[in-house]
């Protein structure tokens, strides 16, 4: 997270317990290869993990609040020491009768400060730690609260199945897009109620026009031109679990290369900032940014992207979201930056968390990370 989202948003506790950011276009606009370095925001981890599924040399995860890795840490610790199967219960994709039992098997290889974190609250193991952040109580209530008086279980299952695309548009337009749809997901998916339950207000400091009219668009686009039968992140926040389809770090075929490769992550607690201050020798190959940049004002985004590219090596590339904030590379930054915009363009028409307005994904050009005498920048 920037220093300036630092000072105005509250980061004592879990925001996110999973990264609502679609890994699947994430990995091919950054196009890993082995022996890249990744710089990461953690979120809850799972990004993260996935980088490690194309055996990068080093993926270092930061972020500023000490919960979000705590559940980062978590999950590691399920990699080491839990199968697939047990993978997906402990984060509640799947049932299970006791999570304790996982979480006490995790617990051994917990560092100290994550071992309190979690020791403290049972009742967010036993839910699943998947369920333990605030956006995804906001969710649980919408599912919960609202989402009956619109549809029932059954009209619910009937979306979630899928079927072919002009299916899926003729079930929206005839049985899901109704007056209650539509009025009732505007009000919940306000600024007023997203900032009150699920995002922190200061997230929105930056935000102009609608914000529910942005999000109902998108969600038709993911009921209707996406197949819900493949949307891990459609299925959780209408079934509080994984149905049919997972984000790709729990999928079982990247279980056991991300398990091999876990040595490769790190994570620390700081800015983005600070960990280029606290390495000078550092240079990035991939960066998941999440949509950070949409926390902070024009000016101090296009400082921080001005000191990524001088600490990138040639051909750096980057990715990151746009929630309600537009933010890409600035005219200024033109000589330092190339813009991928056919290649963002596509893969958000494909991306499966669906509430995002848009995807950037940038390289840097080359010598940009360079003096012009050929030396490494300070």
């Amino acid at each position: 997270m920037s220093t300036e989202a630092a000072a105005r948003a509250d980061f004592s506790f879990i925001r996110y317990a999973q990264c609502w950011e679609d890994a699947d276009i994430l990995l091919e606009a950054l196009g890993v290869k082995e022996g890249d370095v990744c710089l990461s925001i953690a979120s809850a981890g799972e990004n993260s993990l996935s980088l490690l599924s194309r055996s990068p040399a080093r993926v270092i995860a930061v972020d500023m609040n000490p919960a979000q890795l705590a559940c980062l840490e978590l999950r590691v610790a399920a990699y080491r020491v839990l199968n697939h199967d047990q993978l997906l219960q402990l984060i509640g994709s799947r049932e299970c009768d006791d999570r304790e039992a996982l979480y006490l098997r995790c617990r051994g290889v917990l560092k100290a400060e994550a071992r309190a974190f979690w020791d403290a609250r049972p009742q967010l193991v036993r839910a699943g730690i998947g369920s333990a952040g605030k956006f995804e109580e906001y969710f649980a209530a919408f599912r919960n609260k609202i989402l009956p008086w619109i549809h029932s279980r059954q009209r619910v299952e009937r979306l979630l199945a899928g079927g072919t695309a002009e299916e899926r548009r003729r079930f929206y337009d005839r049985h899901w897009a109704n007056r209650r749809w539509e009025f009732l997901f505007r009000l919940f998916f306000s600024r007023f109620v997203m900032g009150r339950m699920g995002r922190d207000p200061a997230f929105f400091r930056y935000v102009e026009g609608s914000v529910s009219e942005r999000i109902l668009a998108r969600a038709k686009h993911a009921l209707t031109e996406l197949d819900p039968a493949a949307n891990p992140y459609l299925q959780w926040i209408l079934t509080g679990r994984h149905t049919t389809a997972l984000p790709h770090a729990l999928r079982r075929e990247n279980f056991d290369v991300i398990r091999e490769n876990l040595d490769r992550l790190e994570w620390h607690c700081m800015s983005i900032e600070e960990l280029l201050a606290s390495e000078p020798e550092l240079r990035v190959d991939c960066y998941n940014l999440s949509d950070i940049f949409e926390y902070m004002s024009d000016e101090n985004f296009h400082e921080l992207l001005s000191k990524l590219a001088a600490r990138s090596r040639d051909g750096a590339r980057f990715a990151y979201w746009n929630m309600l904030v537009p933010r890409s590379r600035p005219p200024e930054l033109s000589h330092t930056l190339n813009s991928h915009t056919e290649l963002a363009e596509r893969l958000h028409l494909q991306d499966k968390a669906f509430f995002y307005s848009r995807f950037v994904v940038e390289t840097v050009t080359a010598g940009a990370g360079r003096r012009a005498d050929g030396s490494a920048p300070d």
